[in-house]
């Protein structure tokens, strides 16, 4: 299969790197040292004790000179996808299709969506709409990102934990293409299921991300900390209280229930959140698609959430 992962970075390098060791023809996009390194030496991937290194690879920071592929999966951060969004449609072959990886609400939710909210835009995401109107959201496979990794250095990809990228169709169809990238996915070593409600999935990963990851920022702490410390403790369940609800409201299901979420962020450990070692790295953080994004959602669903507002506010 031709890949080609938009956004070699910590989960981008992961997939990457897994994809071409098992016989992928695999093209990453990247920038400054980090896609020189690539070029010279490959992408390396520490994981389990083992070092994994992609010398076949080919790299570049200019995604129109891709060419055509079978499946691009989109590892950018949520507020880099619309300033590439001419060049992803410059290089969409006629059955080419997109697997969206980003953290938070993505722009489609409410794109192919059954539901009273159909057909409306999420401006915290998508502010003129412009991923909305110029990517077909029948090209989309949403995916939920499990896995926590790192940019150890230019070229060099550390996986902390976690293998699990579930992947669903937006109008929860069954098909061929989810089944075949399913397969890739789960060939290069991965948990790939084909979910038939995505959203009920991404909801459960921004239980977790709309709260923690914004915490973490303000405080500087791990995951571990934040569950540990009784006063961020407290703050993190009446958080996810309100997150749920508002996920309910739009329709999304929690298969687990809120004590669980918040012990398994528990033993998740020492780790750094995405958006704490944006912080730390001065890189711009995904503020508005994780905590924006649903501060949004709770207005359009009619859902009070003032813990979260108030995360929200100070994150940003």
């Amino acid at each position: 299969m031709r890949i080609c992962v938009v956004g070699a970075g910590s989960i981008g390098g992961f997939l990457a790197v897994k994809l071409a060791q098992s016989g992928n023809d695999v093209t990453v996009t990247a920038r400054g040292k980090h896609l020189e390194a690539i070029k010279k030496n490959g992408l390396l991937l520490k994981i389990g004790g083992e070092e994994l290194l992609a010398s076949n690879l080919k790299a570049t920071d200019k995604l129109r000179d891709v060419g055509e592929q079978d499946v691009f999966f989109l590892a950018v951060k949520a507020h880099q996808v619309e300033p590439i969004v001419d060049d992803i449609s410059a290089v969409l072959g006629q059955k080419s299709c997109i697997v969206t990886l980003q953290n938070g609400i993505p722009w489609w939710y409410f794109q192919e969506f059954d539901g009273p909210f159909s057909g409306t835009v999420v401006r915290s995401v998508d502010p003129e709409g412009t991923l909305f109107k110029k990517i077909d959201p029948k090209r989309i496979i949403g995916c939920v990102v499990y896995p926590a990794a790192n940019i150890e250095a230019p070229g060099v990809i550390r996986h902390d934990e976690g293998i699990r990228f579930p992947i669903g169709e937006l109008d929860g169809s069954s098909s061929e293409r989810a089944q075949a990238i399913s397969n890739k996915l789960v060939e290069a070593g991965f948990k790939s299921p084909i979910l038939p409600d995505i959203r009920s999935e991404l909801f459960l990963k921004i239980w977790g991300s709309a709260c923690f990851n914004p915490v973490s920022a303000l405080t500087h702490a791990t995951l571990e900390d934040i569950c540990t410390y009784p006063l961020t403790r407290e703050l993190s369940i009446n958080a996810l209280s309100e997150i749920q609800a508002v996920g309910e409201k739009l329709g999304a299901t929690f298969r687990v229930p809120l004590q669980r979420r918040l012990d398994g962020a528990k033993a998740v450990g020492q780790h750094k959140t995405s958006t704490l070692q944006d912080v730390e790295n001065g890189r711009e953080m995904e503020i508005d698609a994780i905590g924006g994004a649903v501060v949004e959602l709770a207005k359009i669903a009619g859902v009070d959430i003032p813990h979260v507002q108030t995360i929200y506010a100070l994150s940003k």
